[in-house]
């Protein structure tokens, strides 16, 4: 490969991802409630673009879609978690990059990879969710607001009165949430990937096998 064409190469890397980060902010601002779950547990599908980033372009890329569409949240909408939610949200990019890629590689870039890696990364951003949220998120949130963890715990046992304490609010809010949300995320983004491969919008990176 040409220097040339390398440099082609990266341009439209650079413009693709620009594109896919500018869409996936977009979608971190379309939130929608679910029942049973706490006020600031909102589905979004702003994974999807970074899913087709990280197949079409590779880890970077997908980690800056990430990276990205949170700072276009936080300009164009700002925050409703005093910053919590945008937080553990950038944490959790390395979770969600990582474990995707390394299988995908392990396994030579192959469809099946590509499924196998979507279905290793929900166990693990599960739960990564589940510690960040008991021991980060929830006393921040709770601190910003200006309330103690019980009384956050209160407010959510208002929506759903089973959640009684800390350890039935990861058991009934974030594992079943985190749940929805990144099968969800996963499963359209491999669809949308696919499609957009095979009328060559994208390099399709993996075979068929």
């Amino acid at each position: 490969m040409n220097q040339k064409t390398s440099q082609k190469m990266n341009l439209k890397t650079l413009v693709a991802t620009a594109m896919l980060a500018a869409v996936a902010g977009v979608l971190m601002s379309l939130e929608i409630s679910l029942p049973l779950m706490p006020p600031f547990y909102k589905l979004d599908f702003s994974d999807v673009p970074s899913v087709i980033a990280l197949f079409a372009f590779g880890p970077l890329s997908g980690a800056a879609v990430e990276i990205v569409k949170i700072l276009i949240k936080l300009v164009t909408v700002g925050t409703s978690t005093a910053y919590v939610g945008e937080l553990a949200n950038l944490i959790g990019v390395v979770l969600f990059i990582v474990p995707i890629w390394f299988v995908f590689k392990k396994m030579n870039y192959t469809k099946k990879a590509a499924k196998v890696s979507l279905i290793v990364s929900v166990p693990v951003r599960i739960a990564f969710s589940c510690c960040v949220n008991a021991f980060i998120t929830l006393p921040l949130y709770a601190k910003a607001m200006g309330i103690s963890l019980d009384d956050v715990i209160a407010m959510v046992s208002g929506v759903n009165p089973g959640i009684k304490n800390l350890t039935t609010f990861v058991i009934l809010a974030t594992i079943p949430f985190n749940l929805i949300k990144n099968v969800l995320n996963c499963l359209l983004g491999y669809i949308l990937y696919e499609r957009l491969s095979n009328v060559h919008v994208f390099e399709r990176r993996f075979s068929k096998i």
